[in-house]
C-alpha cells in the first residue's frame, strides 16, 4: 500500500508550507486542485533545503546539504525515498519532467549561502537564478501541465518574477541576512552606507521586471493564474511598502504586511481575476 506512505509524504510537504510561510500557502490555495499537491511538494523541498544553509547553526551544514543533494538524486533516480519530503518532491518531478539541470542550480545557489561572499554582479546574477528564477520555473512546468512549448514560452516571464520576489525578499530580510547570516547580496554596496539612490535603482529593477513578469501571469492557464497573481499583489505591496522605508529602517526590523491586509488583497485580487480585469 505504497499509497499510504505516499499520501503521508505529500501531507508533510502540506505542512512544511503551512508552518514556514501562511503567505505562499495562501497562494498555493488559490491553484486549482488539480495542480496545488505538487506545487507543494515543490515548496517542501526548497524550504527543507533553505533551512540547512538558514537554520541548522552548530551542525555541519556542508555535509548535511551534501547528503541531501545525493539522497535527492537518488530518489529522483529510484522513484521513491524514505524522506517523506524527498519522496514527495521526486513524484512532482518525474511527473512533469521537470529538468534536474534545474535542480542542481537551485541546489549550487543554496552551497552559496555556506561560505561569506563579496558578491560581484555576476555572482548576485547566478544566484538568483539558482534560488528564485528556477523555483519559478520548476513551478511553471507544473503551471503548464508538462507541456515543454508552453513551458519555453512563458519562461522569460517566470524567471522575472521569481528574480523581482527574490530582490523584495533580499530588501525585506536585509536586518536578519546582514546581523545573523552575515550576508549582503547586493553587489558593491555596504549596508551602513547604502544611499538613497542605491536602494532607489535596486526598486526600479523590480519594478521593470515586475511589468514584464505580468504579461506572462496574464497568459498562464486559468488553473493557475489566480494563485500566482495573488502572491503578485502580495509582493507588489510589500514592495510599496518598502519604497517608503529608509535604508536604516529596513536594516533595523523586517518589513511586514498585516493580515487584514493580506485578506484585503486576496478579496480584491479574487474580484479582479472573476471579472477577468487582469
Amino acid at each position: 500500500m505504497k499509497e499510504i506512505y505516499d499520501n503521508y509524504a505529500l501531507n508533510a510537504s502540506k505542512m512544511v508550507t503551512r508552518s514556514y510561510s501562511t503567505s505562499f500557502h495562501s497562494g498555493v490555495q488559490c491553484l486549482d486542485k488539480s495542480i496545488r499537491n505538487d506545487v507543494h511538494s515543490i515548496y517542501g523541498f526548497v524550504r527543507l533545503a533553505d533551512e540547512i544553509v538558514d537554520s541548522f547553526h552548530g551542525y555541519d551544514q556542508a555535509s548535511l546539504l551534501d547528503e541531501f543533494k545525493k539522497n535527492t538524486f537518488a530518489a529522483l533516480d529510484h522513484g521513491i525515498s524514505l524522506n517523506p519530503i524527498l519522496n514527495s518532491f521526486q513524484a512532482a518531478v518525474n511527473k512533469y519532467e521537470i529538468d534536474h539541470e534545474l535542480i542542481h542550480q537551485f541546489l549550487h545557489s543554496m552551497e552559496m549561502d555556506l561560505n561569506s561572499l563579496e558578491y560581484t554582479q555576476a555572482k548576485y546574477e547566478e544566484y538568483i537564478l539558482g534560488s528564485a528564477e528556477v523555483v519559478g520555473l520548476m513551478c511553471l512546468k507544473i503551471f503548464v501541465y508538462g507541456d515543454e512549448a508552453e513551458y519555453q514560452r512563458l519562461k522569460p516571464f517566470a524567471m522575472k518574477l521569481g528574480s523581482a520576489f527574490q530582490k523584495i525578499n533580499f530588501l525585506r530580510d536585509m536586518n536578519a541576512d546582514y546581523y545573523e547570516l552575515g550576508r549582503i547580496y547586493f553587489p558593491g554596496i555596504d549596508v551602513h552606507n547604502m544611499t538613497p539612490e542605491d536602494k532607489q535603482q535596486i526598486e526600479a529593477e523590480i519594478h521593470d521586471e515586475f511589468r514584464e513578469a505580468f504579461i506572462g501571469i496574464q497568459q498562464l492557464p486559468k488553473s493557475s493564474r489566480f494563485g500566482v497573481y495573488v502572491s503578485y499583489v502580495y509582493y507588489s505591496k510589500l514592495l510599496r511598502k518598502i519604497k517608503r522605508k529608509t535604508m536604516q529602517e529596513l536594516i533595523s526590523s523586517r518589513i511586514r504586511i498585516p493580515n487584514n491586509t493580506k485578506w484585503f488583497l486576496f478579496a480584491k485580487s479574487y474580484v479582479r481575476n472573476s471579472m477577468n480585469m487582469l
